[in-house]
This record gives C-alpha cells, sequence and structure tokens, in this order.
C-alpha cells in the first residue's frame, strides 16, 4: 500500500511536541539564542539563527501570528509609497524582499495581484500623471531588485471598457479608464507565518507558544507557561525581543508609538465582485489610498487607516465605527452602488509598532502616516536585542539584521544568514506547484504539502467537506493544524490557522465541526 504523503521532516509542531520542549527548555541547558515574539519578525528571527546552526528557543505568550502580523493586508508591497516620500533606502529594501519571497522562499504564498487605479473625475489629469510616473518608478524598483518580469508584469494604462471588466462596481459616470499595476501577496498573512515557525522547527529552534516572557535579561528570560501557571527560567547567551508594540513593556527605553490599521470584510457581490484590486485615492492625501483587496476565499478586504493609538496596548485591537465609517466614505467615491454598513460582516485592526524618534521635549509629535516604516535593532545596556518597526515584506531583513546583532554582541559561533535563499516549508518553483494532485486553493496555501492535506480526507469523508457552508475550508485543514501547525485550540483554529472568524457569523457556524475535531470525535486514523 503506498503511503499517505506527510509533512515536511521534522516541521510538525503539535501539543505533544510543546509539552516535550517546554520541558526541555525551563530549566535546562543554556541555548544560543531565546527569541520573544512568535509573529513574522520574531518567527523569522528564529529561523534564521537556527538555519545559522545556533540552538534557539522561541516562545510567545500567545500563539504564532497572533499579533499585528495576522492584521496586515496580506500585500508584499514593492515599496512604492516610501519612493514616493524619498524613503529611497526603505522602497530598494522592500522590492528586493518582495523578490525573495515569490521567487525563492514562498513563490507558493505569494502571487502577483493586479490593481486598478481608476481615473474617476475625482483624479485630475496632474494627479493621473504623477500616479503613471509612480507606477513607472514602481517597476525600476523591481528591476533593480532584479525580479523577473514573468513574476510582476509592467505597469500600463486600461480603457474605460477594460477598466469596468476588473472592477464592475465602479461609477461609469466621467470614468476616464484606469492604470494598471502590479504587486505581491499573501495568501495568508498568518500563513507565512506559520510557515515561517514551522521551518524554524525543522531546523532544531523550539517553538513554544502560550510561554510568556515576564522578566528578560542578558541571560535569558523568567516565563510563566499560560496553560498550567507555572514558572521557570530558560537561560540563553543571547535574548531577542521581538514583541512589536508590545516590546517596550520588557525592556526599558524602547518607545514605541503604535498606529492602528483598520480593514473591513465585504462579501464580493458587495463589489461586483471584482477580479483585480483597487487603489482609491484618499481625498486630500497625494500618496495615500484605499485598497480593495479580493481574497481567494471570496471574501473582500478594504482598507486600511492610520490613526495613532494612545494609553494601554490591547491583546487585540478594535475595529472602531470611525475608522469603518472613514473607509466606506472612500468606497462610495467610486463605486455605482453604494456599500452600506450592513454590507460590513467583518472588521480587523491591527497595530504597526512603529518606533518613536521624537525628541521627548518636543513639541507636537508628527502624524504616524509620516513616521518612517525602517525598522531599528536596539541593544539595551545589558544586551538584550530589540528589534522594532518596519512592516511585512521586510521581515525576513529584520529578522537577520536582529540575529547579526545578537551573533556580535553575544560573541556566538555563527556565520552568515542563509535564509534570502532557504525555502520555507511547502515551497517549490511554480511549474512544480502547478503539477501538485491537488485542488489549486490547497495548493496556495499548503504547497507542495498540499496532497498531504487532501489525503486526511482519504479515510473519512467528512474531512472533505467545508466546515462552513459557502466557505472553502475543509476539517481536513483544521485536523492538519492540530495535527501539523501547533494549533491548540478554537481560536488557534479559526482565527489563525484560518481565517474562518474574521466574519463573527461564520465563526458561529464553524464552533461545532471545531469542538468536534478538539473532543477527538473523528477517528485516530482519519
Amino acid at each position: 500500500m503506498t503511503p499517505l504523503p506527510g509533512p515536511a521532516a521534522g516541521s510538525s509542531l503539535s501539543a505533544a511536541r510543546r509539552a516535550r520542549e517546554l520541558t526541555d527548555s525551563v530549566g535546562g541547558p543554556v541555548v544560543d539564542v531565546l527569541v520573544v515574539g512568535l509573529g513574522a519578525t520574531g518567527a523569522g528571527a528564529a529561523l534564521d539563527a537556527a538555519a545559522r546552526g545556533l540552538s534557539v528557543v522561541a516562545v510567545d505568550a500567545h500563539d504564532l501570528a497572533f499579533g499585528t502580523s495576522r492584521f496586515s493586508s496580506k500585500l508584499i508591497h514593492g515599496g512604492l509609497r516610501y519612493l514616493a516620500s524619498g524613503q529611497l533606502g526603505v522602497a530598494h529594501e522592500s522590492a528586493v524582499e518582495r523578490g525573495v519571497l515569490m521567487e525563492r522562499t514562498a513563490p507558493h504564498l505569494v502571487r502577483a495581484q493586479p490593481f486598478v487605479l481608476p481615473l474617476t473625475p475625482l483624479v485630475s489629469r496632474g494627479q493621473a500623471a504623477l500616479a503613471r510616473a509612480g507606477f513607472g518608478a514602481g517597476d525600476t524598483l523591481r528591476l533593480a531588485a532584479r525580479t523577473a518580469r514573468a513574476t510582476l508584469p509592467p505597469p500600463r494604462r486600461l480603457s474605460a471598457v477594460e477598466t469596468h471588466r476588473l472592477a464592475p462596481a465602479l461609477r461609469g459616470d466621467g470614468l476616464r479608464g484606469g492604470l494598471l499595476s502590479w504587486d505581491g501577496r499573501l495568501t495568508d498573512d498568518a500563513r507565512l507565518v506559520t510557515a515561517l515557525a514551522r521551518t524554524a522547527a525543522a531546523h532544531g529552534a523550539r517553538v513554544l507558544t502560550r510561554v510568556r516572557a515576564l522578566d528578560l535579561g542578558p541571560a535569558g528570560a523568567r516565563v510563566r507557561d499560560e496553560l498550567t501557571g507555572e514558572e521557570g527560567e530558560i537561560r540563553a547567551r543571547a535574548v531577542i525581543n521581538a514583541c512589536g508594540v508590545w516590546a517596550g513593556g520588557l525592556v526599558d527605553g524602547v518607545r514605541i508609538r503604535p498606529s492602528r490599521g483598520t480593514h473591513i470584510v465585504l462579501r464580493p457581490e458587495s463589489l461586483g465582485p471584482p477580479t483585480a484590486g483597487l487603489h482609491i485615492p484618499i481625498p486630500g492625501e497625494s500618496s495615500r489610498f484605499v485598497l480593495v483587496l479580493p481574497q481567494d476565499d471570496g471574501r473582500v478586504y478594504a482598507g486600511l487607516t492610520d490613526e495613532p493609538v494612545e494609553g494601554d496596548i490591547p491583546d487585540v485591537a478594535e475595529a472602531p465605527e470611525t475608522d469603518i465609517g472613514f473607509l466606506l466614505d472612500v468606497l462610495c467615491s467610486v463605486l455605482h452602488v453604494p456599500v452600506h454598513r450592513a454590507d460590513v460582516v467583518g472588521a480587523f485592526a491591527g497595530l504597526r509598532p512603529l518606533l518613536d524618534t521624537t525628541p521627548a521635549r518636543s513639541g507636537t509629535a508628527p502624524r504616524t502616516a509620516d513616521l518612517s516604516r525602517r525598522h531599528a535593532v536596539l541593544t539595551s545596556p545589558e544586551g538584550v536585542v530589540t528589534v522594532v518597526g518596519g512592516k511585512l515584506t521586510t521581515y525576513r531583513r529584520m529578522a537577520e539584521d536582529a540575529v547579526d546583532t545578537a551573533v556580535r554582541v553575544r560573541h556566538l559561533p555563527a556565520g552568515p544568514s542563509p535564509t534570502a535563499s532557504l525555502p520555507l516549508v511547502g515551497a517549490a518553483p511554480p511549474h512544480l506547484l502547478a503539477g501538485l494532485a491537488a485542488p489549486r486553493r490547497l495548493v496556495a496555501r499548503y504547497g507542495t504539502e498540499a496532497p498531504a492535506v487532501r489525503a486526511l480526507g482519504a479515510r473519512d469523508t467528512r474531512l472533505n467537506e467545508p466546515v462552513v457552508p459557502g466557505y472553502p475550508v475543509t476539517g481536513a485543514e483544521l485536523l492538519w493544524s492540530l495535527r501539523h501547525e501547533g494549533a491548540l485550540d478554537e481560536a488557534d483554529l479559526l482565527d489563525r490557522r484560518t481565517r474562518i472568524g474574521l466574519v463573527p457569523a461564520d465563526r458561529a457556524r464553524a464552533r461545532d465541526a471545531v469542538r468536534e475535531l478538539l473532543d477527538g470525535a473523528l477517528p485516530p486514523g482519519s
């Protein structure tokens, strides 16, 4: 009998592996690197250090991609916005990292996304000319980053007919056509983090969720198992604080200015449905847009805002009605049929960890929209390394810089980072992915592991059925998440391994199926 396909060797994360490796880590031998925070940057740092041959423990108080990393626009930006604001270094870095993801490390998770900027009466001919020049400059960035033309097609002008075909919900009155451009788009940002964590685990890193760092020092951390309440010490030669907006709570002197980015979730029929994304100019802003982002699961996201957040930083940010109203107003400025509040089936907000470089006694602080997206690596007087700022697209470079600093400051025996050419779990060239015996939707989420996910339904056809009618996620995907992706509970499954939970109504309808899996009602061999 032919064995069923399985996960990449050594990459499976499970409750049993977590328990075993937590026991080995707390009170155990000193490891080379302790990483605190398992968003994209923290998981990336764990992978970077492990791939250099260092021993690594990585912890998070909650789950993989619990914070900012799962609340992005799912875009892998080429840096055009930063070019427009004069941040040439950030723009080039973004374009380079986009190419790394699309062509080498994660071609299964990142693909080219077309965008249309509709030339409505609200966009003057001067603004249109400026936008067209910007898209041309963005293509020059692609060339400078050595990303192939086959990966990202060139920008071009669209006729009004072509524009309507791609975005049928646009208002036709006065429409002069559109500008077509391309950028990178993730299938799912949380899936990128999961792939990073599993690839790190395959290289020997211990990836421990539900482990809270209570105190950090140059020799490790005091931690608490959030499942049992037990406390202990993890000793390390180097400590990397990758906690994003929460980084300042663990290391003194790190000043963060969180910025809230809100998205709304719509059903596809509300917008046509669109076959391309949209850039909708924000009135009064020269280089900011509301983005309409069609998703592979049939939903459509629209966002995003850039609002400062004052006071205590919540574990999960709420999307306020003011943000939702703002996004609807901008959307309706270009639509034939308005989108109403009742059409919004979900909303989410993430907090950008922007580094506050404003002098303590200066006057009015700049808008968060005007702060640089350049990342920074800071070393405390005690030797704890903190990485902050940046954006999802450049997580790999941020992780590399953080590990470089830890290696230098703590004198660790390690060479340069190999991660620019290290494929993540599931990665393969597009022509190989196209030949896999699995549905295209699974290939876009799991890459070379898609046949293994599909095979879970070979012995129990219930696993092939959608968890929620009308939404594509199946029971097999949930079971795979429990067995191989470190999911421990209902929220892990609904909110991070899948995105069912972004729509509260879908979340409620999925609970019974999820609880059946968690209760072990399905046969162990299924």
